[in-house]
Parts: C-alpha cells; structure tokens; sequence
C-alpha cells in the first residue's frame, strides 16, 4: 500500500504540475503576449536606439545624455492614472479597451512623427516628441496592465505575469537590434515606421479582444459637474486607491518588501557590465552573449516562473524565485574569480537573466494580487514604481559599494541584499496569512 500511495500522489502531482502548464494554452492568457510585445515596443525609440540615431548624426555625448531625462514618463505614470481608472475613454467600446485603441493611435502618430525629424536640425521638436511618445507609452502600460490583471483568473495571474515579460522582451529585442538593422538598410523613418506598424499588434487585441468586465460599485465620472464632481472625483479616483491600499493589514511592511525583493538583483545589474570590460571582454562579445544567451534565458525563465507561480501559488513563489535570484549573483562571483572566459561569461549572463525573469514573474503576478479591482490601473502604476525604486534609487550606490570593496565581495554582498525582503515575506505571511493571498483570493470577487 504505500507504494501505491506514493504512485498516486506522484500522479497527481504530475496533473498539477500539467495543469499549470496547460495555462498556457488559454485564449485569455495568449493575449497578453501581443500587449506584452506592444508594450515592449516604444520603449528603446526614446533610450538606447534614439541614442544611436543621434550618435550616427553627430549628436553631441553630453546632448545624448540629456536626452535619457524624456524616459522620466515611466517612473510617474502613477500620477495620471487615475484619469485612465475612471474617465470615460475617447472611444466608447469599453473603458479599457476605450483607452487601450485611442492610445495606440496617439502613440503610432507620435512614433511616426519623431522618426520624421532630422536631429541636425530638430533636436527641440524630437525632444518634445520623444517626451510625447514616452508619455503615451507610459499610459499605453497602464491600460494593458489593468487589461491583464482583470481579464485573467486568480490562477492565471502568474502565466499571465510570464506572457507580459516575454513579449516585453521580444518587443526590446525588435526595437532595439532590428530597429538598427532596418536603420542600417533603409534610414531611421524606416525603422521608426516599422516600429509604429508593429504597434497595431496590441491595438487588434483591445479591437478583437474581451472588455473586462468592470467591479461592483465602479462608475465612471461622466455626469456630475463643479464642485461636486471635482471631490467625488478626488474621493474615488485620487485618493481612493491609496486609502483601499492602506486598509490592508500590515500595508507598511509590504512596502518595503516589494522596494526589496529586487534589490540585490539590481545592485549586481549595474555593476555587471563594468565588470566585463575590466576583465578584457571585447563589446561584440559582451553584445554577442548578451543578445543571443540573455534573451533566450530572459524568456525561459518568465515562462518558468510563471508555471512555478501558477503550482505553488504567489507567495511560495516569491520565496523559491527569492532565493534563486539571489543564487544567480554567485554566478557574478564566478565570473571575477575565472577572469575573461567566454563560457563563464555565458553562464553567468544565463543565471542572472533565468532567475532574474523567474523573480520578475513572481512579483508581477504578486503585485497583480495586491491590487484592488476598483483601482487596479492606479494601483498596479504605483506598486510597480515602488518596485522600481530598489532598482533606481538605492543601487545606484552599487559602484561607490564595489570600489570600496572589490568585485568578489561585492558580489557576495548582492547575493545576500534580498534576504530581508524574503525574510519580511515570511514575517507578514505568518503574522497576517491573509495578506499574501497564496493563489490569488483578493481578486476572487472579480
């Protein structure tokens, strides 16, 4: 008999592990491939590939550098937000969907319009219109992010997680070395133009696309006026989705998790490519590995994490993805110790991106979780930029850390950076259990 028990528990664990892949397959969760690709998209034509235009033009470096402030969009799109929850869209097919095409069409204009400039001449005009393009890809993620949350079941929240991230991926991979290879054949408004056509992915899916359906006691700001409109609006709209947040048990604490989770990541990030170049890698090698093993890695990896979320619910998740994240910084350890070869370089570029996508995709189904479907546009913008602000604020101060103490201890250093955060899950789970919904309960009254 015990064998038998345990043929009978191996089966239904293999059926469950089946039934997280099987996920997959879903026409709701396939759909958010495309958005992902779509939000992927804009992204590298006002950063690295606008860099390259102006640097193929003679641009200046310090004029270069100025021009990484019109990606200042992205970190405040929470401000606006709001007005995407509960405007009512400039098309009226549903208020996601509303949003979602009237969007696109704005940031396909733009596109097409900023690769018209000539920056020997309109480097003012490209300025305003990459800032414009920046903004509207901004909003474009907070319309399909609220799209996904909501049209996904609590089960799906983390396949879904994986789909947004490897079409993100393919979507930079697109802008950035296709966009160069169409550049180097056929000149930038080429490029920018098949950039602005491929946008339309994501348009067909909120045009074919289901409208999520919207929460009980959500209504759109269309009829009041003055005075009274103005404080419902700042009631529900402004104020509201951080009042809902703060209502939940022990809100301070997952804060400073979800600054965290990804800290020891982004520290060791920053720090990685100066470490190449000082142990003699060339930039085509650096390029080579990076673009072929780290895509391929990146995207393994979300798909992974989102069927390890999908088995064994968010929470566990985020610890087991946790802990591997922070495993694939010895990688980085191993790479200073074994100096310049190119099959570490390969392992090394693999773990961080393999784990580093696993963790993503754990926290993006968490941070879906944690919002309230009232508000989940306005919510999902600030946690999301929460979550950025481990990558942008404090590892920043990973160079001052890594010449004061050297590459192999700064490395041991980023290995153990997020076993606070992890730490701290475990602290909320156990003191409240009911505010780390294991799969996905606060969303159950969809």
């Amino acid at each position: 008999m015990p064998e038998t028990t345990g043929v009978t528990l191996e089966v239904k664990g293999r059926t469950a592990w089946q039934r997280s892949i099987a996920q997959y397959s879903d026409r709701r969760v396939l759909l958010i491939l495309p958005l992902g690709f779509a939000s992927g998209l804009p992204l590298l034509l006002t950063f690295s590939t606008l860099s390259a235009w102006f640097a193929t033009t003679g641009v200046s470096r310090a004029m270069i550098g100025t021009f990484a402030l019109v990606s200042t969009p992205y970190a405040l799109k929470f401000l606006w937000s709001p007005l995407i929850d509960r405007l009512p869209p400039p098309i009226p097919i549903g208020r996601r969907r509303g949003w979602g095409i009237a969007i696109q069409l704005a940031l396909i204009a733009a596109t097409l319009a900023l690769g018209a400039c000539n920056p020997k001449v309109d480097l003012a005009r490209m300025a305003s219109l990459a800032i414009l393009v920046a903004f509207l890809s901004a909003s474009q993620d907070v319309v399909i992010d609220a799209y996904r949350i909501e049209i996904l079941t609590p089960e799906q929240q983390g396949p879904g997680a994986a789909m947004i991230q490897t079409g993100y991926r393919i979507g930079l991979l697109v802008a950035g070395a296709g966009a160069l290879i169409i550049a180097a054949r056929w000149g930038w408004f080429a490029a920018y133009a098949t950039i602005a056509a491929l946008l339309s992915v994501g348009m067909l899916v909120f045009i074919f696309g289901p409208e999520p359906a919207p929460a009980p006691g959500v209504r759109l700001h269309a009829g009041a006026t003055g005075w009274n409109a103005f404080r419902e609006w700042l009631a529900t709209a402004v104020t509201g989705p951080f009042a809902d947040f703060m209502r939940r048990p022990m809100w301070p604490a997952i804060v400073i998790f979800i600054i965290g989770y990804k800290l020891g990541e982004a520290m060791a990030g920053v720090m990685a490519m100066p470490l190449y170049i000082s142990l003699g890698f060339s930039l085509n090698e650096i390029a080579a590995v990076s673009k072929l093993v780290g895509f391929i890695a990146t995207v393994a990896g979300a798909l992974v994490g989102g069927v390890v979320t999908s088995k064994l619910g968010v929470m566990r998740a985020l610890i087991l993805c946790g802990i591997l994240q922070s495993a694939g910084n010895l990688f980085y350890v191993l790479q200073a110790v074994g100096g310049h070869r190119l099959d570490y370089l390969a392992f090394c570029v693999a773990a961080e991106n393999l784990t580093g996508a696993m963790a993503g995709t754990a926290l993006v189904a968490y941070l879906s979780d944690l919002c309230s479907p009232a508000f989940t546009a306005t919510q999902y913008a600030l946690l999301s930029s929460l979550a950025a602000v481990g990558r942008t604020m404090v590892a920043s101060s990973g160079g001052v850390l890594a010449d004061r103490l050297g590459w192999v201890p700064f490395f041991l250093v980023t290995t153990v950076a997020t076993i606070p955060a992890l730490l701290l899950l475990v602290w909320i789970a156990r003191r409240d259990p009911e505010s780390l919904p294991p799969s996905g309960n606060h969303l159950s009254h969809r």
